[in-house]
């Protein structure tokens, strides 16, 4: 759009206008175009957005849904009639020297035989195909949801890196200009030598803390854009959201809509299914299995035709094998689901009480621990700096600052943690 613009403006200029009127209108078409790709890529991304990349970029996803596409053609091929099998043998016929009334010839053989799709045979493999293909379609929805947590896991864990990088840089500042208040009153005799020790120590240790926090946001940043995509530019920017959420529905409701919802639920609800469907298929096996034949012979004198039935009958194999196999899988198949469900109402009940501890620990953080604490940082420095405090003193308050302050941090991302965990196990899907 910049680009045909400035074309436009350039045909207008170029006839009306001097060369160095042109020269001024191409450097300003370049500057618009240039400054229009910054903003672009400086754009700040919000969890929506990279939810749409991961979902429209991410090879693991598409393969899921080459996984449901796989099932689906199992579906069409459980339903396939068999194929007829058509023989044609020719041959030739000679009499024997004895034989005078004997006629020389070609022989011919035709015979078609179709095998007969028995209704105890096939109503089984096709309702265990479309159990597969139900199957399928719950693990894409198990994955996507489990694609989703994580990725607000590491999105919040993301900003919750920037924000300890920004207080760190927020304290070394801090300590820069105590450091150099000390050092000025240390040069001029105000103060002992040890106490720039101190603050030489102190300061070493905030720049220390300020280089870790930088590495840990980009190992943030590069585990957010391993999961999203390599489309996802490096110098990729992300709305810092608040960490407000709407509170979960009581825990006996969502219980009920988990042990119904949950993905993981219905896909070994489906494949229990398949296998109870593959046990049928297997015992179905022992009846006898049905064939339409049809010859026709032609020689030099005679054309015999003959239409006759072929019959399967299973007399020494009666599947043993393959129905205790069968069985046994259906078996285990129920312990899982019932493991399932018990281990998944665990793991509600945890999200649940972790999300209530990290919103109680938010709350009394935010509403007057961290308040207090950066009070009596700053009455702590003002009395410092009127001499009616020591430097020990102002340290222990910006400590106890610190602490609350990554304590409310590490507060709001556990409360991120437990609400993406618990909308994983919901699996509600935007």
């Amino acid at each position: 759009m910049t680009f045909n613009i400035c074309k436009l403006r350039m045909k207008v200029i170029r006839l009306t206008s001097h060369p160095k009127k042109q020269l001024t209108a191409l450097l300003l078409c370049i500057s618009a175009a240039f400054g229009n790709l910054t903003f672009a890529e400086s754009a700040k991304l919000s969890l929506p957005d990279l939810e749409n990349m991961m979902f429209s970029q991410s090879p693991a996803l598409r393969s899921a849904t080459n996984a449901v596409d796989a099932a689906r053609a199992a579906v069409d091929t459980a339903r396939t009639i068999p194929n007829p099998q058509i023989e044609v043998m020719n041959g030739t016929r000679k009499p024997r020297p004895d034989n005078l009334a004997g006629v020389n010839g070609n022989l011919k053989t035709i015979s078609i035989t179709q095998d007969l799709d028995m209704p105890w045979h096939r109503f089984p493999r096709v309702d265990g195909a479309l159990a597969g293909l139900n199957a399928a379609q719950a693990n894409e929805q198990s994955f996507r949801a489990d694609m989703r947590a994580q990725l607000r896991l590491r999105y919040y864990d993301l900003v919750r890196r920037t924000a300890e990088n920004r207080v760190a840089a927020e304290d070394v500042k801090l300590m820069e200009g105590i450091h150099k208040r000390i050092a000025l009153q240390v040069d001029t005799g105000e103060k002992a030598k040890f106490e720039l020790v101190k603050a030489n120590a102190e300061l070493l240790n905030a720049q220390k803390m300020q280089e870790s926090a930088n590495l840990r946001v980009g190992q943030s940043r590069g585990a957010l854009r391993a999961l999203v995509g390599t489309n996802l530019p490096e110098t990729f920017e992300v709305q810092e959201q608040p960490h407000t959420f709407a509170s979960p529905a009581p825990l006996s409701d969502v219980r009920d809509e988990v042990l119904k919802r949950n993905p993981e639920l219905q896909r070994t609800r489906a494949e229990r299914q398949q296998l109870d469907r593959k046990l049928s298929e297997e015992k179905a096996l022992r009846f006898p299995k049905f064939a339409l034949r049809a010859d026709q012979d032609q020689d030099p004198e005679w054309r015999n035709k003959r239409v006759g039935l072929a019959m399967n009958v299973p007399l020494w194999d009666w599947r043993g094998g393959p129905v205790g196999e069968a069985a046994a899988r259906l078996l285990q198949t129920d312990n899982q689901l019932a493991y399932q469900e018990f281990y998944l109402l665990q793991s509600l009940e945890a999200a649940y009480q972790q999300y209530g501890i990290a919103n109680a620990q938010t709350i009394a953080l935010e509403g007057g621990i961290v308040r207090h604490a950066a009070n009596a940082l700053r009455i702590a420095e003002l009395a410092y700096k009127a001499g009616e405090k020591s430097f020990l003193e102002v340290m222990d308050a910006q400590r106890v600052y610190r602490a609350a302050r990554n304590e409310l941090i590490t507060a709001q991302f556990e409360l991120a943690s437990a609400w993406a965990e618990i909308e994983r196990l919901r699996a509600i899907t935007p």
